[in-house]
């Protein structure tokens, strides 16, 4: 019997994921482009030695992980478009607040806001998750977080260019134009209330529901069900993937100081981005290859970054802290695409808004206690300590990944 359309809940064209990609792109500049630069902007604001800059770092981070879950509920209630809006109304309204401060206080206050009302990749996710399904929005996922790795390549340059005419801290009121064209855009895309109807919601007779029900009692000899991913067991990933590889993140120009005496600013800038570059390079093609078997792909995934970070640890030459990083960028790659394709399987039959708000409140953990984490380590253990954590995170958390691929299967499925 051919499927029925349904006609209330438009499936997103491709050039619409493009462009939910594209606002989420522009709306992060700033956030991802301006925290590089607290030490800059804190001595403006009184705070002389930017002794705060590590703190004020990361409380973005800490309260949009608080607000995530909360907006994702109400976008699932409310309409996920509504808060999507909504959050980059949000972004607009902090960086301007930001922009304007003339106090630390005031200035906090406004990164404050920026967590809370922002949230822009979780609801962008949520909006996705509502009318898109399987590697269709897989694929979406990983497009955007694509744009998150673009953002983080391009927005410190062009803040840095901008410095000499207008300093970091005012170009925060500057970026508030972008989050707005944002909402400018998403006003044209159409709400996301659900995907295709599917052979499981269509109508069917008395012949075809007989048939299904005996496909159910005895499937096909030699074949079983691809292990599935529990939402406890796809948040522990994420919180270990992100913390695993964010540690690196904060004192890396420190190491390749150490390393490398004399190494210039543009250099170092280089080596950082390698890894965020690999993706924006290979994160489709990997896609295509790992989607049916997503677990093996972040394995391996969290194997190379156990081997890249390790690396950090001896490598003492330009070309060995770029062949690690390019390991450690492979990894990257292949964590962050293998954790959509897993994302979006969990995402069948839950609501979207609460699951991606749920998924970014333990992305967002992860990273704050890998800054923590980061900052300790260095502090006691000097810069290679971050990287030699990580490694030991990363490789504890294989043992989790593969263990469905190798435990025998369900006796229910193996008579």
């Amino acid at each position: 019997m051919p499927l029925a359309p349904v006609t209330n809940a438009p499936v997103l064209a491709r050039r619409q994921v493009h462009a939910v990609a594209g606002c989420y792109f522009v709306a992060s500049f700033a956030a991802l482009g301006l925290p590089p630069f607290l030490t800059r902007i804190l001595p403006e604001l009184g705070d002389s030695t930017a002794r705060w800059a590590g703190v004020l770092y990361i409380v973005p981070t800490v309260f949009g992980a608080v607000g995530a879950p909360f907006w994702g509920r109400l976008a699932d209630r409310y309409g996920r478009k509504r808060l999507l809006l909504r959050a980059q109304l949000g972004l607009a309204v902090s960086f301007l607040l930001a922009g304007w401060s003339d106090s630390i206080v005031t200035f906090t206050a406004a990164l404050v806001l920026q967590g809370i009302l922002g949230g822009t990749f979780a609801a962008s996710n949520g909006y996705l998750g509502a009318a898109l399904e399987g590697p269709a929005l897989s694929k979406a996922l990983t497009l955007m977080q694509g744009a998150a790795r673009a953002a983080l390549v391009v927005a410190p340059i062009v803040v840095g260019s901008l410095s000499p005419w207008l300093s970091p801290h005012r170009q925060y009121a500057l970026l508030a134009v972008l989050p707005l064209t944002a909402a400018l855009l998403i006003c044209a895309l159409p709400e996301s209330r659900g995907g295709r109807r599917t052979e499981a919601s269509a109508p069917k007779d008395a012949t075809e529901t007989g048939r299904d029900k005996e496909k159910e009692a005895a499937p096909e000899a030699g074949t079983a069900p691809a292990p599935g991913t529990s939402l406890r067991v796809l948040y522990a990933l994420e919180f270990a993937f992100v913390f695993s590889t964010v540690i690196s993140f904060p004192y890396l120009v420190s190491l390749i100081e150490e390393r490398l005496p004399g190494t210039s600013p543009s250099v170092s800038g280089v080596l950082f981005a390698l890894p965020h570059l690999c993706y924006l390079v290979t994160a489709m093609a990997v896609h295509k290859a790992f989607h049916p078997r997503p677990r093996l792909g972040l394995a391996v995934g969290l194997l190379c970054i156990a081997l890249g970070l390790a690396g950090h640890g001896v490598a003492d030459s330009l070309p060995a802290l770029t062949a690690v990083r390019l390991v450690l960028g492979a990894g990257l790659t292949l964590g962050l695409v293998c954790l959509s394709v897993l994302a979006a399987d969990c995402a069948k039959g839950r609501a979207p808004g609460g699951m991606f708000g749920s998924l970014e409140f333990f992305s967002k953990a992860g990273a704050v206690a890998a800054g923590i984490a980061a900052a300790v380590g260095n502090s006691f253990f000097g810069p290679a300590a971050p990287v030699l954590t990580g490694t030991a995170v990363a490789l504890a958390t294989i043992v989790p990944t593969v263990l469905p691929l190798v435990t025998p299967l369900h006796p229910r499925w193996s008579r």
